[in-house]
Parts: structure tokens; C-alpha cells; sequence
């Protein structure tokens, strides 16, 4: 059954959005987010205090994708009010292992006493503090600062060892509005 689908976000004060077409742009307190969103018929608006995600006579894969969009620029409004924090531990016990920021690529060294440093890059507009075993990630992106940390906590993945054993690398502790 086809029928019209409409997602109705709420602009807060201190946050501006401008929408051309179908890119969406957020400024807020703490930075900007921009995005463009290239998904068929969607009709994307602000009407005064409000942005409106719209497709007409749609059908239910439709609907999937307007809740979609409705929840990535909620996620653009969150991240200029408040950053998005991701929070890693470094675990070592056999070597103890350094880790460094060059720029964008963090580089890792003496990871389970190999001799060639691991290395990854940082993607752009995401801060990185490093406190010895502590790492916190900031982003106005949620999608950024989750890939920053998985590229982390993927360069340190152990392979062709017993996990009970190797229990070295960099993990993810919390989410934002999650312990893990």
C-alpha cells in the first residue's frame, strides 16, 4: 500500500540548518556538520522551526529510507549541541605498546614486539586526546569519531594467535549514551 511518509525534526535554539536541495548544513555552538543526501525522490525542507523529510506514495523500503535520513540529521543537530565522545582503553601484557599522533595517522609502536609500526589514518575533524592508557575521541560526526575509533581498535586486531592469550590491543569502552 503506498502512501505519503513525513518525519518532522525540531530545530533548537542556538542551532541554524540551511538546506539546498538535498544537502543539509548545521551550525551550532560547538562546530558544523554537512551532508548530502543523493537518495531518489526525497524531498528535504525547513518550514520555520522545523525540517521536514518527505516522500510521497511510497512504499514500505521508502519508509526505511526517510527514518534513515530523519535520523542522520538528528544525529548532525545532537553533534553541534553536545560533541560525540568515544572513549578506547590500551590493553597491554606481554609488550608494552606506544601509540602517537603524526598529524592525521596515529602510529603504533612495538605492538606485541613487532618491528615495523602500525600506522592508520585519523579521518578529518576528529580530536584525538591521548592520556596513557585512556583515549577519548571527539567529533561533531557521529560517523567520524566511530570510524576513528574502529580504525583504532582494528589496527591492533591480533589474528593467527590464541585471543585467550593475546589479550593486547585498543578497545572500545563507551559510546556515546553507552558503557560497553
Amino acid at each position: 500500500m503506498r502512501k505519503n511518509i513525513l518525519q518532522e525534526i525540531e530545530i533548537p535554539e542556538g542551532v541554524d540548518v540551511n538546506v539546498i536541495k538535498n544537502e543539509v548544513v548545521v551550525k551550532g555552538k560547538e562546530g558544523e556538520n554537512k551532508r548530502e543526501f543523493k537518495i531518489g525522490k526525497i524531498k528535504i525542507e525547513k518550514k520555520g522551526d522545523k525540517i521536514i523529510v518527505e516522500y510521497k506514495n511510497s512504499t514500505k523500503k521508502e519508509k526505511k529510507i526517510v527514518n534513515t535520513v530523519a535520523a542522520h540529521i538528528r544525529n548532525m543537530i545532537k553533534g553541534v549541541q553536545k560533541k560525540f565522545e568515544y572513549k578506547l582503553k590500551v590493553c597491554f601484557s606481554h609488550f608494552p605498546f606506544t601509540l602517537k599522533m603524526e598529524g592525521r595517522k596515529a602510529i603504533i609502536k612495538n605492538f606485541l614486539g613487532e618491528k615495523i609500526d602500525r600506522k592508520t589514518e585519523i579521518p578529518s575533524g576528529v580530536e584525538i586526546d591521548i592520556d596513557r592508557e585512556i583515549i577519548t575521541i571527539l567529533s561533531t560526526s557521529r560517523e567520524k569519531a566511530g570510524d576513528a575509533a574502529a580504525k583504532l581498535e582494528k589496527v591492533t586486531r591480533i589474528i593467527n594467535r590464541d585471543r585467550r592469550i593475546f589479550q593486547d590491543g585498543i578497545f572500545i569502552t563507551s559510546k556515546p549514551g553507552r558503557d560497553i
